[in-house]
């Protein structure tokens, strides 16, 4: 795969269904939340309802979830148009974004040098803007090392701050402690972050 291939699957139709609706909605005087109208992405770590989860295995290439994870579904109550999952390595595991289902992702500003990991996907899909916003994961740098690598911004919350259940390691059989584990916001800009 060439280019930075940050987004690795796509709901083009349910995320231009939602932005239409979030149009008539303002068309109507009516704002769903803090969060109306921005399109964003989730790591493929996190579950998406109706929206292929594959936490970069092999044997979840075909995993769709029937629910969203508890952060998702309060991103989308807070407005937002969740579109498209990004990279990552298999189960979050490593400090880049390569996996056998998607490949590499590469880094936007160089494409010589990998986006950090493991929310290189996701780094690399801001840099690129290719995405608003995006929810990404972090036990030890994972949010904030690929923000580093591509020049964007992030942020591991205090533990417990963001709900971590529906994280995909544990549908595979992986071994992500969850008691160290959370769910982090990327932004272009700390104004975006602080949203």
């Amino acid at each position: 795969r060439g280019g930075v291939n940050a987004v690795v699957t796509l709901d083009v139709d349910r995320g231009g269904d939602a932005a239409a609706a979030a149009d008539e909605a303002l068309a109507h005087g009516e704002a769903v939340g803090p969060l109306h109208g921005l399109p964003m992405t989730i790591k493929d770590a996190i579950e998406t309802e109706g929206i292929r989860s594959t936490g970069g295995a092999v044997e979840l290439a075909d995993h769709v979830p029937t629910a969203d994870a508890p952060a998702v579904a309060r991103l989308k109550a807070a407005g937002a148009i969740v579109f498209g999952k990004t990279n990552l390595p298999r189960f979050s595991g490593d400090s880049q974004a390569f996996n056998e289902l998607f490949g590499t992702t590469n880094n936007p500003w160089s494409f010589a040098h990998v986006p950090g990991g493991s929310s290189g996907g996701s780094a690399a899909a801001l840099a690129a803007g290719l995405t608003g916003a995006e929810l990404g994961t972090d036990i030890g740098g994972s949010v904030r090392a690929p923000a580093h690598c591509c020049g964007v911004f992030a942020l591991k919350p205090s533990y417990g701050v963001v709900p971590n259940l529906g994280y995909l390691d544990h549908v595979g059989g992986g071994t992500t402690r969850t008691d160290i584990n959370v769910f982090g916001p990327m932004a272009r800009s700390a104004q975006d972050l602080e949203l």
